[in-house]
């Protein structure tokens, strides 16, 4: 006998497959129209550009568009759609993001016995982020050469979802979820005890993708209210108490498309982001 909880559980699961489903679809219909617009202007693209998102949890960038948000999804607000106070009053810093990809996943160096920390500071307030390199050391490994790269730089979170899955997505240079750093990497850590029941608990930071496996890139989300998922995405880091109050605060002024998924109506750009290790 099937309760009223795990049919909403089923229903949610349902959504977000469909989610996934359309997301590949219009991945490979925007793969197809960049081709042709190369061969018709002599364009010569460049290979690579990784693709992930999340509500799925995909980061559109895929492999040539997005891997995690990794789908050209339309984040636009439709017209007339409520517009809530922003809460994020700085103005971003100079600069704009970086446009550098790279055919490989970096050599790996990070330290799996240390302790590493990502800092990101943002137009919101900083957040502090935890990272589990002995459980995700190459995510990490990747998150520290982006991260001093300046990959992260000037990059908008460009993602909210509000209904049934509560994050906040980020780490795509392009800023609509098509943007990656030109290579993929291995899942990992997805039988991490903290998943517990197949959902992502508050302060979870993992990694979007494609839908597919081993396809995350640059683009992760923050969990801001635990969220049924499930465990195909790397749980990397956990974010501190002040983080959580900066992701709170961005997560109650909700997001542009009233539909529980679209772009934050808080103005959430890193600034600058930090890997240390201690």
């Amino acid at each position: 006998m099937v309760n009223n909880e795990q049919r909403r559980r089923q229903l949610a699961r349902e959504k977000f497959e469909r989610q996934q489903k359309r997301r590949e679809a219009a991945r490979r219909k925007a793969r197809r129209r960049n081709v042709v617009i190369a061969s018709g202007l002599a364009v010569v693209l460049a290979a690579g550009v990784a693709a992930y998102a999340s509500t799925s949890l995909t980061d559109d960038s895929g492999k040539s568009n997005k891997s995690g948000k990794d789908e050209a999804v339309d984040q636009a607000a439709p017209t007339g759609a409520p517009k809530a106070a922003d809460p994020c009053k700085a103005k971003p810093a100079p600069g704009s993001p970086a446009t550098a990809t790279w055919k490989k996943e970096p050599d790996m160096s990070v330290d799996t016995s240390a302790a590493y920390a990502m800092k990101l500071d943002t137009t919101c307030g900083g957040i502090g982020i935890k990272l589990d390199a002995k459980n995700a050391p190459h995510t990490v490994n990747s998150f520290k050469f982006l991260a001093d790269k300046g990959f992260f730089d000037h990059t908008k979170c460009h993602r909210l979802t509000t209904s049934n899955i509560y994050v906040l997505q980020c780490g795509d240079p392009k800023g609509t979820g098509s943007g990656g750093p030109g290579y993929t990497l291995p899942d990992e850590n997805l039988k991490s005890p903290s998943l517990k029941g197949d959902v992502y608990p508050a302060g979870t930071v993992a990694m979007a993708n494609t839908g597919q496996p081993h396809t995350g890139g640059s683009q992760f989300f923050l969990v801001y209210q635990d969220s049924k998922l499930p465990p195909q995405y790397t749980p990397f880091g956990t974010i501190d108490a002040e983080g959580m109050k900066v992701l709170k605060k961005i997560a109650a002024a909700g997001e542009s498309s009233g539909q529980g998924d679209g772009a934050p109506n808080a103005t959430v750009v890193i600034d600058k982001a930090t890997v240390t290790s201690s």
